[in-house]
């Protein structure tokens, strides 16, 4: 069965001087404010829409190595998963960097790798976001 998330933004004024918010309507955690400062600067305790695809991409790729892994036989204790996507003011979001670090009892680090790599691969915004180079580094910790 399918599913529909929905978020909604609002803006005001011109891109550079104006200022927007995006709320996340289906879990109803909140709203955020957005502007182009916040996006192309420094955040000043506002969001942008490559954090928001950070958020995404960090959590629906923990969730397929997490899936990935136990359906392999070795279910992870825990996977801490960071994105940086890079937005360069002219061009675009120019690249994703995916870093994540793993507790998995009985797993060597090569193994761990080649999951990783299949989680960055087929996650789903991995796959919705193809057109964008996107790195891994993945390791095994204690």
């Amino acid at each position: 069965m399918a599913t529909v998330r929905t978020a909604e933004a609002h803006w005001e004024g011109s891109l550079f001087e104006g200022q927007g918010e995006v709320e996340l309507v289906s879990s109803g955690v909140g709203s955020f404010e957005v502007t182009w400062a916040a996006r192309s600067q420094e955040a000043n305790g506002k969001t942008s829409p490559e954090e928001l695809i950070a958020a995404a991409h960090s959590t629906c790729f923990s969730m397929a190595l997490s899936n990935g892994l136990a359906g392999a036989g070795n279910p992870p204790t825990s996977l801490d998963t960071s994105a940086d996507v890079t937005f360069v003011p002219g061009t675009g979001i120019t690249g994703i960097k995916l870093t994540v670090k793993g507790v998995v009892p009985g797993m060597s680090a090569e193994q761990f790798e080649a999951a990783a790599q299949d989680a960055k691969a087929n996650c789903p915004v991995s796959q919705a976001l193809k057109a964008t180079p996107i790195e891994l580094e993945a390791s095994l910790v204690d």
